[in-house]
Order: C-alpha cells, then structure tokens, then sequence
C-alpha cells in the first residue's frame, strides 16, 4: 500500500508540508483547519490502498457544504451531549502526560483549563505554548524548544499583548 516496511506513511514529509500551508491559510481566511493528512493516514490505517479514500472524503466535505445551513436549525443545547462525549474522550488522554515534570505539566494543565474557562482554544494552546517555553527558559532546558515552539509563542505572546495595548492606546 502507502507504506514501508517500518509501517511509515511513504512521503509523508510532503504530506504534511502541503497540509500545514493548507492549515495556515485555513486559519488565515478564519476557516477551520484542514485535516487533509489526518484524513489521508486514517484511510491508510483502515486498508485504503489509493487515492479514492480521499478523494471520497474530499466529495463527502464538499457535499456537507450544502448542507451547512442545516446546522443553524440545531439548537446549542443539542449539541451538549456530544460535546460532553468528546470532553470525555479528551480527558482520558491526560494520563500520559508528564506529571511529575513542570515543565510539561503546568503548560498542559493551563491548556487543559483556560480552553473552557475563556471559551477559546487559541487561548488555551497559547497559554500551553507560552508557558512551556518559559519553563524551559527558566528551568535552563531552552535547547529542548523547537524553532517553531518559538516562533509560536512570540506570536502568541503578541496576540496576548495586543488587546491590552489596544485598549490602553485607545
């Protein structure tokens, strides 16, 4: 099929290039993000052997297009049942994370909490992402940060700035 012998996606380097402009333009057009990869490897993982998985996938997306407005009928309320599944189901993955390291620990939990408490996701990553790098600045393990953990911070620690100046310049 699409992998090695090791069990490895064959190009997945430019898979995940092609998705990660895909995703950023996503977000810089206020879209959701594209998960084309995610989409790809799930097919491969489930015995897709060519491109039809996705290009089946891509119709199906294109097809829910029409049906958008539907969504809008939908009370919120309706929503929560689902909502509380998938929190659950997220939840049960803290148990791999690193307790016993701060460095690790704090940046998840803040991530974990600030998520609901300010109801935004970018919010919450980007106290992750803050934090993680600060601890690792102080606790003296700044070789450990990749380049783009920080480039991400710095981003997210202007966003952060950015309200407040604005408010104060205002």
């Amino acid at each position: 099929g699409l992998t090695d012998r090791n069990g490895n996606v064959e190009g997945a380097d430019r898979i995940l290039l092609v998705d990660s402009i895909a995703a950023m333009a996503g977000g810089a057009s206020s879209i959701s993000s594209n998960t084309s990869y995610i989409e790809s490897a799930s097919g491969v993982g489930e015995g897709a052997k060519t491109g039809l998985a996705s290009v089946v996938t891509g119709i199906a997306f294109l097809l829910t297009t029409f049906l958008s407005p539907l969504v809008a009928l939908v009370p919120y309320e309706a929503a929560t049942p689902a909502l509380l599944i998938v929190g659950f189901l997220m939840m049960t993955q803290i148990k791999d994370i690193d307790w016993s390291d701060i460095t690790i620990a704090l940046p998840a939990f803040l991530t974990i909490i600030l998520m609901p408490f300010t109801y935004s996701i970018a919010v919450g990553i980007g106290a992750g992402f803050v934090t993680h790098v600060l601890l690792k600045l102080a606790t003296g393990k700044s070789k450990q940060i990749h380049p783009l953990l920080w480039a991400s911070a710095i981003a997210f620690v202007i966003y952060f700035a950015s309200y407040p100046l604005n408010n104060w310049l205002s």
